[in-house]
């Protein structure tokens, strides 16, 4: 079948059909040509004629013209839109005619770059000229890094081993940046938040050296479409960049539908399951022999949908292989596997995270299921744009949840197809980020008197490192002073540690590495008793060696899979600003925050029932950021008809809304940005589960305290960055307060459930039945018009 029989097929189901609230047929447009420039070298014209293209898009040859002209340029398209030749055509014609250009390219991911690199090096080849093409990443051999560094024309890598494999030792790379003439900087879109603030610190590092050496590179990057490109390529590379953004390329017919999940307890306002949606709306086109992408929001959803597709079509056609889950942690021979089996179309259907979100190219796909709001209209469009990438009716299907976010996109359909995607927002001189990448700029190259970095008086940073014993001042000079390696301890993505292993004891296989995990991640995946999913198989895990960063494991047939419980405590360390709201103080500061991992629920497949409970006992997770909050003083609560349960149910319930209104407000990723319910002394926290909710005694593990024992009772919301240090959200929460609270009071008052559910302040399950009634009470008074103290 067809993908329009199998959508026609949609309208007489009784399953789906009154599920789907809203179709957009979205036209397919002509493509927009022009000539391929005179300048372009015999040999690279011919090149092109081999691979068919006689003409360019328009936007190709704008490109070409500026970066010709020694602009630097952002290129602004969407998906399979030919971004890759607005680099390759101008640095491959440049280095045919000039024998000495250099060019680094950047990918935020390791297969991007093997991805692009296999692109770059057959248009090379076809132009019979010779320019040294290679990759540069972790899994590249010492032995090769050697002939790299010596014959490399076009180095391919990503910001991760520029940062640590290739700066620290640019004695190395004389020749590379001597003659340095262009920076591509691909998938511009993802260097947001505390990522793309590490990478600007990384660009300046960068052209520092390339000062010394006497260089100065041009930049071309390239983004998918986002609010402000421009303005985040500006930032990134610290110089005004040329926007080009008129699309030439042709586009193919697509159908979006979005899909609510019917109501299966309309008290408790409770969806059915968006995976269990995902599953039946893929399986037909899967079925069918229809290229499929299935998108999750999580790994551990990733492996649960990819087993319960597996099941379905080993029932049906005998072999599991037709489906692949794919996300971070699978070794990159996994990956290279699963990318050739799409590819070649081997591969039916794939169920992967955001990690095929960028451009792999993983061949031509026909459907793409998004299960669950991704966070951000950019990213939707991404995935979506995963089907359909080259001709022929393609079909994109984003499914809700039950939260927030999901049901305000459902609701109203017009905000997302009418809205602009996100803004890209980064923070480089974040203190936290700027000084370790002075360090590891210390340690490149002395720092001189009156030289600047970044937007903080550098002076005053190197005097406190001074101090530290990190740096020493000699004449004009600021030398690096320590025998450490300041790069190796600096994570762009985040604070982690270095990764966890994960080994499979069964007997079979010998003590194999069947995977990685990140070291936030091993705290809820990898703890002693956890089922570890990797490609659908189970494997329980026996033994964590934290100290080494192993996990042992052995394959299983249970019919479970487990899901980690951790609770948070935040402590205000500085508050910046503060105003006074009808009683209630609102504020924004530094705060620290803590969490720890302190059991896992047994969820049985298919059935989603609580099966069992475990202990876990892992280190806390610390982490230094910026938070917005909310306090209710005692004045306050003493006039209210409520006691104290009935009160922290409220927040709880308000909390839960008021995270999700904040990151509308934001434009930003839900995951950016945290909650948590506490004290502003920093005495007691409240802590929400399935199961129940309870008081616990701050920075003293489980222990539980009465709520009438606590003196004074003023509880605080606090929403925090979720990135150390901060990457000012909480500023623009600060700033955003009354129309935040306001948003969130218009989501409670306007949802048709009688007392909470998930689309509101939260399953009614967890809270108190008046905690709805109570959430709009407390926002109402925290909307009373009030005086700011200052």
């Amino acid at each position: 079948m067809s993908i329009e029989e199998i959508v026609k097929g949609w309208s007489f189901s009784k399953e789906i059909a009154p599920s789907i609230v809203h179709m957009e047929r979205i036209k397919g447009r002509g493509g927009k040509y022009v000539a391929v420039p005179n300048s372009i070298d015999e040999g690279l014209m011919v090149a092109l004629e081999k691979r068919g293209i006689t003409k360019l898009f328009s936007h190709q040859g704008m490109a070409f013209d500026a970066v010709l002209a020694g602009r630097d340029v952002v290129v602004v398209t969407p998906t399979a839109s030919g971004k890759t030749l607005c680099y390759n055509l101008p640095i491959v014609n440049d280095k045919l005619h000039d024998s000495s250009v250099k060019a680094i390219y950047l990918f935020p991911t390791k297969a991007l770059s093997q991805d692009q690199m296999t692109e770059l090096q057959e248009l090379v080849e076809a132009t019979g000229g010779s320019i040294g093409t290679f990759t540069y990443d972790g899994d590249t051999p010492q032995d090769a890094r050697r002939v790299i560094r010596a014959r490399g024309d076009i180095v391919i890598t990503n910001p991760d081993m520029l940062h640590t494999g290739i700066l620290p030792h640019h004695t190395k790379w004389i020749k590379l940046f001597q003659n340095l003439k262009y920076i591509v900087i691909d998938e511009l879109h993802s260097y947001r938040g505390v990522f793309g603030s590490h990478m600007t610190n990384v660009l300046r590092r960068v052209r520092r050296i390339c000062d010394f050496y006497g260089s100065r590179p041009q930049f071309i990057c390239c983004s998918a479409t986002i609010a402000n490109p421009r303005e985040l390529a500006e930032k990134l590379i610290e110089r005004p960049v040329e926007l080009i953004d008129q699309n030439g390329a042709p586009s193919s017919e697509k159908l979006f539908f979005l899909y609510n999940p019917p109501v299966v307890n309309k008290e408790l306002g409770i969806r059915g399951s968006h995976l269990g949606a995902a599953r039946n709306i893929s399986y037909p086109f899967i079925q069918g022999g229809i290229q499929t992408i299935v998108f999750a929001t999580s790994r551990l959803n990733v492996e649960v949908l990819t087993k319960y597709l597996k099941d379905r079509v080993e029932r049906e056609k005998g072999d599991r292989n037709f489906v692949r889950g794919y996300r971070g942690g699978y070794l990159p021979r996994t990956r290279r596997e699963i990318e050739r089996g799409l590819k070649r179309g081997e591969v039916l259907g794939v169920v992967a995270t955001n990690a095929l979100e960028l451009g792999i190219d993983i061949g031509r796909l026909d459907v793409s299921v998004i299960a669950g709001y991704p966070g951000t209209i950019a990213s939707t469009w991404q995935q979506a744009g995963r089907a359909g990438r080259r001709s022929g009716l393609s079909l994109a299907v984003l499914i809700g949840r039950s939260l927030p976010l999901d049901q305000f996109i459902m609701e109203n359909p017009d905000y997302f197809f009418g809205r602009s995607p996100e803004h890209g927002l980064i923070n480089p001189d974040n203190l936290h980020i700027l000084i370790s990448h002075i360090k590891c700029a210390a340690f490149e190259l002395p720092f001189k008197d009156g030289e600047s970095f970044g937007r903080e008086n550098l002076r005053e940073i190197l005097e406190y490192l001074e101090e530290k014993g990190v740096v020493h001042h000699l004449d004009d000079r600021w030398h690096w002073m320590q025998d450490v390696y300041p790069a190796d301890g600096i994570s762009l993505r985040s604070v982690s540690e270095e990764n966890f292993l994960v080994i499979d004891t069964t007997k079979s296989a010998k003590g194999k590495v069947i995977a990685e995990v990140d070291f936030t991640g091993a705290h809820t995946t990898l703890h002693e008793g956890a089922i570890y999913i990797c490609e659908s198989e189970l494997y329980q895990v026996d033994t964590l060696d934290y100290e080494s960063r192993k996990a042992y494991v052995r394959r299983t047939k249970a019919d479970y899979y487990t899901d980690a419980v951790s609770y948070t405590d935040v402590s205000i360390l500085e508050g910046f600003e503060e105003k006074g709201e009808c009683g209630t103080s609102v504020e924004h500061g530094e705060v620290a925050v803590s969490t720890k991992v302190v059991g896992f629920k047994k969820i049985k497949f298919y059935t989603s029932e609580n099966v069992g409970y475990g202990k876990v006992h892992l280190p806390d997770q610390q982490m230094h950021t910026t938070s917005y909050w909310l306090t209710f003083p005692r004045r306050m609560l003493e006039d209210m008809p409520f006691n104290r349960w009935e009160i922290i149910d409220g927040i709880l319930g308000m909390a839960y809304a008021v995270h999700y209104i904040a990151s509308l407000h934001l434009m930003c990723d839900i995951k950016d940005i945290q909650r948590c319910v506490g004290d502003r002394g920093a005495r007691w926290f409240a802590r929400l589960s399935r199961e129940s909710r309870g008081i616990y005694k701050s920075s003293a593990g489980m222990e539980e305290v009465s709520i009438d024992g606590i003196d004074p009772f003023e509880p605080t919301l606090f929403i925090y960055d979720n990135y150390p240090g901060g990457i000012g959200f909480s500023q623009q929460l600060f700033d955003g307060h009354r129309e935040i609270l306001e948003g969130t009071f218009k989501l409670i008052s306007g949802c048709g459930c009688q007392s909470g559910c998930p689309s509101c302040v939260g399953p009614t399950g967890q809270l108190g039945t008046e905690s709805k009634g109570i959430a709009l009470f407390l926002l109402e008074r925290a909307l009373e018009t009030g005086e700011d103290k200052g």
